[in-house]
């Protein structure tokens, strides 16, 4: 059996962050930097935004990170995460950036989110992450791990940190909103950190 990365190999890594959101960036950074991965935003290299025009959030993981791979010969990682709410049929879903349409506004998204729950009694709610890490464009074995954060969906905002839905986005066991948890917590518990860690226990699973 082969491992799918050394443990050198995955250690001091220089590889392109298949986005150009600079709060994704640091949260993702403070959990790869401790294991000396340096993530490189695409648009500093120069790269365009990829289409997403899948219905999974894997497909769209997967087509940003090639693109991102391919354009700069670079490994890279790409996220592809939203919010699905159980009385809306699991939208936003991969909509979540666009949920109120183009250009993307965190505040529109959030105001048509709880018009479209304004009636409704079951306010569940989970966001998903899926985080893809290719080796170079034509990886034929990606490495893909997801992430599942439960929570619900309460009537005004509440916090002040984080980005997109978590203001509205709470989390039971803490009593808080994801905006209102500090970085470290949030890093633990996110459907994010769940995906990077997971990630990271693959990279040395050994294959066949």
């Amino acid at each position: 059996m082969v491992n799918r990365l050394s443990k050198t190999d995955t250690f001091n890594m220089k590889l392109v962050l298949a986005s150009n959101n600079a709060k994704k960036l640091k949260e993702l950074d403070a959990i790869l930097a401790p294991i000396g991965w340096e993530l490189i935003p695409q648009d500093q290299l120069g790269v365009t935004e990829a289409e997403e025009p899948h219905a999974t959030f894997v497909e769209n993981a997967l087509a940003k990170a090639r693109h991102a791979a391919r354009a700069t010969g670079l490994p890279a990682l790409a996220d592809d995460s939203g919010l699905c709410v159980d009385a809306l049929g699991g939208a936003p879903g991969v909509q979540s950036a666009r949920y109120a349409g183009e250009p993307k506004s965190d505040a529109r998204n959030n105001e048509k989110l709880l018009a479209a729950l304004s009636q409704q009694e079951n306010r569940a709610a989970h966001f998903v992450s899926v985080i893809v890490f290719v080796r170079h464009a034509d990886d034929p074995q990606p490495l893909i791990a997801e992430g599942e954060w439960h929570g619900e969906i309460i009537a005004a905002h509440r916090g002040a940190g984080g980005f997109g839905y978590d203001p509205l986005f709470l989390v039971p066991e803490f009593g808080k909103t994801a905006a209102e948890l500090d970085a470290a917590t949030k890093n633990g518990v996110s459907h994010r950190g769940q995906a990077l860690q997971s990630l990271l226990a693959r990279l040395h699973r050994p294959r066949r």
